[in-house]
């Protein structure tokens, strides 16, 4: 991307891997995301080596508090003092960081701050690769933000929920004043959904998952059997979305979701939107992770086809701090 107010498509690149060597923290995985990296660079001629690197979901702590009314300085402080009650790891094992969002909805001496901790030694070994390899790190960033400022149009105040379905977790993130509110990680995702298919009927993953993102949530299709293979998955994270939703809206009260954006594998999934749209009776729209980003017309059906890949990097990309 470029910088300054517009931001323009200057270069873009992906390459499959397994998911699980992105969070890991082992030597050899590392050493194989370090080459995932420098060849996806390579190959899309990416010449930059400013980077803002994104910690994926599982191994970040996101939460919405409420903290007494002070100045930033003592908000600050305070804010650390309380830490240790608020992260789940050791502060001193922890990097943290905070934002404030606006008054508590709950109490008027109160206001209302997001706070994020991420464990040191993640961050550290992934700087280390990446400095080790000619990158310089301007800045780490949990997924749910960067998704958040890729899929989100400025400036919507009304609340909106994005659904990013990944290979092992789905995401949520509840935007209110183009903000977020709410932000869960639920671990049922696409392996998820594949394994159901793959037991019940008794076929390969290799053939299952062809079989999910051919026919997803067609009931009329190979006689129901793929719906009635997954459907009680399906149904397990949808009991779970709406459990966000709820509390979401015991917080804010009186507030109603009034779109949801499906990115990720669920934006992917025959029929998996519609299904969201008729049980929560809400707008739904697949994201597009290019929506704040300007690129030539002749590439619209190329960059929208990739687009469910693209989120998290592009929210990244569009960082402006």
């Amino acid at each position: 991307m470029n910088g300054g107010k517009a931001k323009s498509l200057a270069r873009y690149g992906s390459l499959d891997i397994d998911p699980k060597i992105a969070v890991s923290d082992s030597h050899a995985d590392l050493q194989k995301l370090a080459q995932a990296v420098k060849q996806v660079v390579a190959d899309s001629k990416i010449s930059t080596n400013n980077v803002v690197v994104g910690i994926p979901s599982q191994r970040t702590f996101m939460t919405v508090v409420d903290i007494q009314r002070l100045n930033v300085k003592e908000l600050d402080q305070s804010i650390r003092l309380q830490a240790d009650s608020l992260i789940p790891t050791p502060l001193d094992e922890s990097k943290i960081d905070w934002s404030l969002l606006g008054d508590s909805p709950k109490s008027p001496d109160k206001v209302e701050i997001l706070l994020g901790s991420v464990s040191n030694d993640f961050v550290e070994k992934r700087l280390d690769l990446l400095e080790s390899i000619g990158f310089n790190v301007i800045a780490f960033e949990p997924d749910s933000l960067a998704i958040t400022r890729s899929l989100i149009e400025p400036g919507v105040a009304a609340p909106q929920l994005i659904i990013d379905i990944g290979n092992d977790a789905t995401d949520l993130v509840i935007t209110l004043n183009d903000a977020p509110r709410l932000i869960r990680s639920i671990p049922v995702g696409i392996s998820s959904i594949v394994r159901s298919a793959e037991q019940s009927l008794g076929i390969d993953t290799k053939q299952a998952s062809q079989f999910l993102f051919k026919f997803g949530l067609g009931k009329e299709k190979l006689e129901g059997q793929i719906y009635n293979a997954i459907i009680g998955t399906i149904d397990n994270l949808v009991g779970e979305i709406e459990k966000s939703i709820k509390f979401f809206q015991t917080r804010y009260e009186g507030v109603q979701i009034e779109k949801v954006i499906m990115t990720g594998g669920a934006s992917s999934l025959p029929e998996f939107p519609l299904y969201i749209a008729n049980k929560f009776s809400v707008n739904v729209e697949i994201g597009n992770s290019w929506r704040n980003v300007s690129f030539p017309q002749q590439r619209q059906d190329e960059l929208l086809s990739a687009s469910n890949k693209f989120a998290v990097a592009a929210g990244l990309a569009e960082r402006t701090e």
